[in-house]
């Protein structure tokens, strides 16, 4: 194939649209190219490529033999997505004419959270609700806005640079909504002025819940302290009535997180609650974009808890605990290689992962002898590609929302060397996305993960889970949309060891709202859940409302641990009516009330439980690259 570059240079030059000198005298160049400190290579760069393509796809529209073989080879098809007119590719050819030009002025304009508008500019606030709350609000700084993009002053504005930073920025925490684009009217042959428009959410959140005169929940969240991006989040619950070894009378969560250059992260968490403590520190950069070529991570962890095992198989004494405590040092560094791209004009969105990773364990409390100290080597080769489009009433109610797609595909492979016996560990996971606006969103996930001791078949703590997620198009009625969900998870665990059953049923894991009666785990689970919600045109103080209804099911092998399959077992099931409010605008940006009814299991004798909570029980999952690891078993 790299014969192909050489055969196009050829048919450019024939066609007769080579530039006539190789070289321009710096003197003749623009003064805004020489003050910029321009190199002529970019520019030149820029327009041979142009002209390069639009005289070969001239040459392959000719009758001749010559051109018939260059039609054959050359592939100048308008692409699917602009066929189709979608709104959203990580490709956004949009700006493409700019591309190499430098970077003359960023121009950054920051909105506050309420009364403005990103796509009106005439737009204010203009009641004393909207004013009194950006009154209280600290719009986010552009030293921030500028951490985030791709491009700088005075350098060369890179392909997909645009488009991937005003994704980047609006999937931060703190910010609604971005656009980045090119001040058309400023623009030169050689350089452009690029305007950065953001706008803000209600970064300050809080909750409160008094359960009874002596117990309740406070919460208290900034995802923006002081304007600079660093998420502060702390949850307090009081009053508990645990028993057991270990209960305590609380429950705290706390976490703080800051963004540095470069998209550098920084975080520290601390949790404790009955008959667990945990407590972790991390320095961390991710693949953040296609074109982010390194990324890695440092951390320390340290957890103390209690965990429940097997007991003597009585009614009374079906469990007992025993200390667990240990740290855990981990390191991982990887590297993204770009694979040449024979199509002409556009960039390759696929990219090869390379990537390794050394964890340390180190136990200073062991329930049982199969835990043992040990350092795990892992190495991961993979291939990735990645593309976005945009939509809205997915999981928001109107804003613009990025909608992953692609392949991926992963094998990982590594060493411990523990106290009892080394033994290796093998992965393999495998991940496809497709959308379409008519036909729906698409999601399939499927993992393998197993540690090999000795030369045979022994194989332990292994895992096999699956999932898939799929939700139809938007449908209309009026002023009603809706949309279908439904989600499907297996995780089956294979050789698991002693005590470890971690899987439950309750909340997110299963089934919404469940509250089980009792220690309720098993070692294998497998779900299904439906949902199918209808955004209303009802609005009231920037609260928008959805009715939702859902069915759950959930199998799981509670009392028969020694089979994979949890199918032997009753299901446990949940069905349930809900009205969905959410502000765009603020931190805490969803809020539900649900009616649930259990037939078994529940704590409440007659299975009803009316709840509310503020976390999205479906979410997307990327198809960038993480640390290599094991297969999470949770």
């Amino acid at each position: 194939m790299k014969y192909l570059w050489w055969f196009g240079g050829l048919l450019w030059w024939l066609s007769g649209v080579a530039p006539a000198t190789a070289q321009t005298p710096r003197a003749s160049l623009p003064d805004t190219v020489r003050t910029a400190g321009v190199r002529p290579d970019s520019l030149r760069r820029r327009f041979d490529q142009e002209r390069m393509l639009k005289g070969l796809k001239a040459y392959t529209k000719r009758k001749t033999i010559a051109g018939k073989a260059a039609s054959a080879l050359f592939n100048f098809t308008e692409r699917r997505e602009d066929q189709a007119g979608l709104d959203a590719t990580l490709l956004d050819r949009q700006f493409d004419r700019h591309n190499y030009k430098i970077v003359r002025r960023i121009n950054i304009r920051t909105l506050d959270a309420f009364g403005f508008s990103i796509s009106d500019s005439m737009r204010v606030p203009r009641n004393i609700l909207e004013k009194a709350g950006n009154t209280f609000h600290l719009k986010t700084t552009k030293a921030r806005v500028r951490q985030v993009l791709l491009f700088e002053e005075g350098e060369e504005l890179e392909p997909q640079a645009l488009a991937e930073s005003e994704r980047l920025l609006r999937q931060t925490a703190e910010l609604l909504d971005a656009r980045v684009f090119v001040n058309e009217r400023t623009s030169t042959p050689d350089s452009v002025d690029v305007q950065v428009i953001t706008k803000d959410i209600f970064s300050i959140s809080g909750s409160f819940q008094l359960r009874d005169v002596q117990a309740g929940v406070i919460g208290l969240r900034d995802v923006n302290f002081l304007g600079l991006g660093h998420q502060l989040r702390n949850r307090l619950e009081y009053g508990r009535r645990d028993e057991g070894p270990g209960a305590r009378p609380f429950r705290y969560d706390g976490s703080y997180l800051v963004p540095f250059r470069s998209f550098f992260y920084g975080q520290a968490r601390y949790r404790e609650e009955t008959r667990n403590r945990e407590a972790n520190v991390r320095l961390s950069r991710d693949f953040y974009s296609i074109n982010t070529r390194y990324a890695g991570a440092l951390s320390y962890d340290y957890a103390d808890r209690l965990v429940a095992i097997a007991g003597s198989g009585g009614a009374e004494d079906p469990y007992i605990f025993r200390d667990l405590r240990y740290n855990v040092q981990d390191a991982w560094l990887g590297r993204a290689l770009r694979p040449k791209s024979y199509d002409l004009g556009y960039e390759s969105p696929g990219r090869m992962i390379v990537a390794g990773r050394v964890i340390r364990t180190s136990y200073d409390r062991k329930p049982t002898t199969d835990y043992q100290n040990a350092s795990l080597l892992l190495g991961t080769f993979g291939y990735s590609v990645r593309r976005y489009y945009k939509d809205k009433y997915l999981f928001g109610f109107g804003r613009t929302e990025d909608i992953p797609t692609g392949t991926l595909a992963s094998l990982t492979t590594g060493y411990e060397f523990n106290e009892l016996e080394n033994r290796r560990y093998y992965g393999l996971r495998l991940a496809y996305a497709g959308y379409h606006p008519q036909r729906g969103y698409l999601y399939l996930n499927g993992e393998f993960g197993s540690y090999l001791r000795g030369r045979g078949n022994d194989w332990q703590q292994g895992l096999v889970s699956g999932e898939v997620l799929y939700f139809t198009r938007l449908y209309h009625t009026g002023n009603y949309q809706w949309r279908h969900f439904l989600w499907q998870r297996n995780n089956l665990g294979l050789n698991r060891r002693p005590g470890e059953q971690p899987l439950g049923i309750e909340g997110e894991r299963g089934l919404r709202g469940f509250q089980p009666n009792g220690l309720l785990t098993g070692t294998s689970r497998v779900t299904l859940n439906y949902e199918a919600t209808v955004f209303t045109p009802v609005s009231f103080l920037g609260f928008r409302m959805a009715a939702v209804a859902f069915a759950d099911v959930a199998w799981l092998n509670a009392r028969t641990l020694n089979r994979v399959l949890p199918f032997h077992e009753a299901p446990y099931t949940g069905f349930g009516l809900g009205l969905r409010f959410r502000n765009e605008y603020a931190a805490l940006r969803t809020f539900q009330i649900t009616f649930g009814f259990y037939p078994r299991g529940m704590t409440s004798p007659n299975g009803i439980r009316i709840f509310e909570n503020s976390r999205a029980y479906y979410d997307f999952s990327d198809f960038s690259f993480g640390q290599p690891g094991i297969i999470q078993y949770r």
